[in-house]
């Protein structure tokens, strides 16, 4: 088996970049540890490496009555309210974190410092593989972290922690949590629970599964956007006006259609188990998991395509073979094994050896109606092993190894991605020196990929000829951050980072009718590699009640690879192509809360909270990038007594004006929701029933990072009921 080095490890910041608090602004509303019982104000990133890190610019952490609060049934809408996030929000469905307008292969979805291992970054209608029910906490890393999670997250990374291999003993023998929810917007129901239990003093085993069934969503308005509605009151015109009253009605019907999203139910389920051994010198844990998830795949108006069962174009008056009247479904299934491990050397110069390791074979069927479509597999590994310096008079630091390998192929009439294997691998190393006030970090890697394919178009045209593909792509980057504590508890600095990122097989063979986008899309197997560099300035701290984090970016790029409509269309489906380009991004993002009110334990407390993102993106040409959110500021409050506590809160993005060709503007909106808490067995336990409304004045909501915005609003007025149980 061939190996692929995707990230400059995940395992390589251990422990809390944000442990300390008087480096970092963000804490923890509700950072209880839920096995050992003690509670910290203190935010920690658990995934795996050294103690601070600088070089991790802006961090948040989502867990306790937050993540309770704010869980959907994906990983990209449960993190819309954090800083610098978007969601691809393709569907109830499919939906993955935007981090700083960067999608795709440019973010990291991570589940316990590892990748998915699934096919949501090849593209925007595959479901990411995580079960939000049962996530302990998730964290948002953005900044240069094309060192610290490999090329394929210049914009960040997202690294989901759940107890499956379990990190330690519980405190009483045994720890449930379980969860349920209540949607009304999609009459969704749903729950997890997981179970942590002692074999012995130093053997714990874990076991955790989740059901979530939804039906059609409700929406704020008009399911279609203002252009496409009139685009199908003009079709409904010209019909009507040569006597095709049927498709006129058809149209027409189209158009004012409201309320409901067709085709937008979801049931997915979830079941896994896990054993460590853990003790004074290391840990050793194993774990296996099953995930099953079928979605629809609600339709574009007007993205019929017809085909003959050999997939060749077939006439348009047969319609025997008019496959795009029948509703697209997505099958989802995946078994994921993985391990982790951990020895606690302690010596002068080594203090830890930790190795990571996950399996996956993952399959999903495109479903037009009940027939089968295209079948997609994947088969992938991925492995970390890492060497932990011990602290010597400030200086520590990780160095390591990681491997990757995919094999995917894709079987079906509109198999579009022949069949390829993708082998990456490489070395690294991160270095933190701390002078006192003064702190600086360096970084390094090389890693080196292979994709190869025997099936692949050789140029663009459709006709053009086949034959076997292998290239190899040798990419080496580097950063390096300065921070200066200019008060106890106040850090600014900045980071300096070089990035290079090989074009991944979809960007490089898609060639052919897709089903489940609509679209036709086109790769170039002729890319070079993506380069890139970045700058960052930042200032977080604490200021007497105030807690802040802000931060500037800029990222530039040569030979930037980016997918967009051309207008045309070929078997009636639009065509979607991946393009070359220089690129400049420039951005903003902070968070600043404060407490008004400190009433202490049992007393009255009032706080508040101010998120504000803006992402400013454009190709070498000067035209927009694509699907890049508008700028969005949420202003919330906090209250609390004793067990009881509420929120209210208002979040409004602007018009987004700058859209890329062939790409629609999207409107303004503005979402107020609000919710209350009760933790019936006491404000510092775990346990809490949490009622919310969301979208309280039912707008028409559409986020513009989304692929089908279009056709696709964001939720209409729903309230929900949700409840945790802890012991």
């Amino acid at each position: 088996m061939k190996f692929t080095s995707l990230l400059l490890a995940t395992s390589m910041f251990a422990a809390p970049a944000l442990a300390q608090t008087g480096d970092h602004a963000e804490r923890d509303r509700s950072s209880r540890n839920p096995v050992h019982g003690e509670t910290t104000e203190e935010v920690v990133i658990s995934a795996p490496g050294i103690e601070r890190l600088d070089l991790l610019a802006g961090t948040s952490v989502v867990t306790g009555d937050e993540l309770v609060r704010d869980v959907r049934g994906q990983i990209g809408d449960s993190l819309t309210q954090v800083p610098g996030v978007s969601a691809t929000s393709f569907s109830p469905g499919a939906s993955r974190p935007v981090l700083r307008g960067f999608q795709g292969e440019r973010v990291r979805v991570l589940t316990d410092g590892l990748g998915t291992l699934d096919a949501s970054n090849t593209s925007t209608d595959h479901a990411v593989s995580i079960e939000p029910l049962t996530a302990e906490r998730i964290e948002v890393l953005r900044g240069p972290a094309v060192l610290l999670f490999g090329s394929q997250a210049i914009g960040g990374a997202v690294n989901v922690l759940d107890r499956r291999i379990p990190r330690a003993v519980p405190e009483s023998g045994f720890h449930v949590d379980a969860i349920g929810a209540y949607g009304s917007a999609a009459d969704e129901r749903g729950g997890g629970a997981a179970v942590d239990f002692a074999i012995t003093p130093h053997i714990v085993a874990h076991i955790d599964g989740s059901y979530r069934k939804s039906d059609d969503l409700r929406v704020g308005g008009y399911v279609l956007s203002g252009p496409l509605r009139a685009e199908q009151l003009e079709i409904a015109a010209e019909e009507a006006e040569e006597g095709h009253l049927e498709e006129a009605e058809e149209a027409l019907e189209t158009a004012n259609r409201r309320g409901r999203l067709p085709n937008s139910a979801t049931r997915t389920y979830t079941l896994g188990g896990g054993i460590a051994l853990i003790n004074e010198g290391g840990s050793l844990g194993f774990s296996a998991g099953y995930y099953d998830t079928r979605y629809g795949v609600p339709a574009r108006p007007g993205a019929e395509h017809h085909h003959d069962d050999d997939g060749a174009p077939a006439d348009p008056d047969d319609h025997d073979h008019d496959h795009g009247e029948e509703a697209v479904t997505i099958g989802l299934k995946q078994f994921r094994a993985d391990m982790r491990g951990a020895v606690n050397i302690g010596g002068g110069l080594v203090d830890a050896l930790r190795v990571r390791v996950g399996y996956s074979d993952y399959e999903h069927t495109e479903f037009e109606g009940e027939e089968v479509g295209t079948v997609f597999y994947n088969e992938g590994f991925e492995g970390r092993l890492e060497l932990v310096q011990a602290n010597r008079d400030g200086w520590r630091g990780v160095t390591g190894f990681q491997a990757f390998t995919r094999n995917f192929n894709a079987v079906g009439a509109e198999a579009f991605v022949p069949k390829n294997v993708t082998d990456q691998y490489g070395v690294f190393t991160l270095q933190e020196v701390d002078l006192g006030a003064i702190g600086l970090e360096g970084a390094l890697r090389y890693e080196h990929t292979r994709v190869r394919s025997n099936a692949v178009k050789l140029d663009l045209d459709e006709d053009g000829p086949t034959g076997a593909f292998d290239r190899r792509f040798d990419a080496f980057s580097g950063a390096i951050g300065l921070s200066y504590s200019v008060a106890p508890e106040v850090k600014v600095g900045f980071n300096v980072s070089r990035a290079v990122r090989a074009p991944s097989a979809e960007e490089l063979f898609s060639n052919g009718p897709h089903i489940a986008t609509q679209a036709y899309e086109v790769g170039n197997p002729n890319f070079r590699t993506e380069k890139s560099w970045g700058g960052e300035v930042y200032a977080r701290g604490v200021a007497g009640p105030v807690r802040f984090q802000i931060t500037g970016y800029a990222n530039w790029f040569d030979d930037y690879i980016y997918e967009v409509a051309t207008g045309d269309e070929i078997d009636e489906l639009p065509v979607f192509q991946f393009f070359q380009s220089d690129a400049r991004y420039l951005g903003v993002e902070g968070e600043v809360s404060t407490t008004f009110i400190d009433g202490g334990e049992g007393g009255f407390s009032l706080g508040g909270n101010l998120v504000a993102d803006y992402v400013n993106a454009e190709l070498g040409d000067g035209s927009a990038v694509p699907r890049i959110p508008p700028f969005r500021v949420l202003a919330g409050l906090d209250a609390s007594q004793g067990a009881f506590g509420g929120r209210v809160e208002v979040e409004h993005a602007i018009r987004q004006t700058r859209v890329a060709a062939f790409e629609t503007e999207t409107p303004a909106f503005t979402l107020v929701n609000a919710s209350l808490t009760w933790h019936p067995l006491g404000e510092k336990r775990e346990t809490a029933i949490i009622l919310s409304a969301n979208n309280i004045f039912d707008v028409d909501a559409r986020r513009h990072a989304s692929f089908t915005k279009d056709f696709v609003p964001l939720p209409g007025r729903d309230i929900r009921l949700s409840a945790r149980l802890s012991f």
